[in-house]
């Protein structure tokens, strides 16, 4: 199995999608990216962490490249805004690959730099692709938000989202 984390926006509707993609494992969300220990979500929305909201994806390399993942990831977001997606506005929405090994930032990039040259966007792409630092585990009532709810509030619906093969 490998890890990467994603930031796309609302971590709730990003955990969806990725639990949708068969060889994905485990979604989870929670924060990273920043310079406080142990954040909260409160303390993530006050703005001063520096953290972004994160889904850590455990995944199979057998079953679902990381190149593909990485597909999904520019395809559920607007990889374009500068700390915001939808309505939603602060630097822990940005648009962000945090990966753990080297190989994972190569795809990354290439996938980011041939969506670029084909102009997939109107705008630049502003996503940043940093090594990964540590995990914070959301709070419990994040996990699984849709599943739980029904859906809700993000920029992510579930269910409009699909990987073809």
């Amino acid at each position: 199995m490998e890890k990467v984390m994603f930031g796309a926006g609302c971590f709730w509707g990003v955990e969806s999608a990725f639990r949708q993609i068969p060889g994905v494992e485990d979604a989870v969300c929670g924060y990273s990216g920043g310079h406080t220990e142990n954040p909260t979500y409160r303390e993530i929305c006050g703005h001063g962490t520096g953290h972004a909201e994160v889904v850590e994806v455990t995944f199979d390399p057998r079953i679902v490249s990381f190149e593909r993942l990485c597909e999904a990831f520019f395809a559920i977001h607007d990889p374009t805004q500068l700390n915001r997606q939808g309505p939603d506005v602060g630097d822990q929405y940005r648009s962000a690959i945090f990966y753990y090994e080297e190989a994972q930032k190569e795809t990354a990039t290439q996938v980011r730099d041939r969506l670029e040259a084909a102009r997939r966007f109107p705008r630049p792409i502003v996503t940043e692709i940093s090594p990964a630092r540590t995990f914070w585990r959301a709070e419990e009532y994040h996990q699984r938000y849709f599943e739980k709810n029904g859906g809700g509030y993000c920029h992510v619906v579930p269910g409009e989202f699909t990987l073809g093969h």
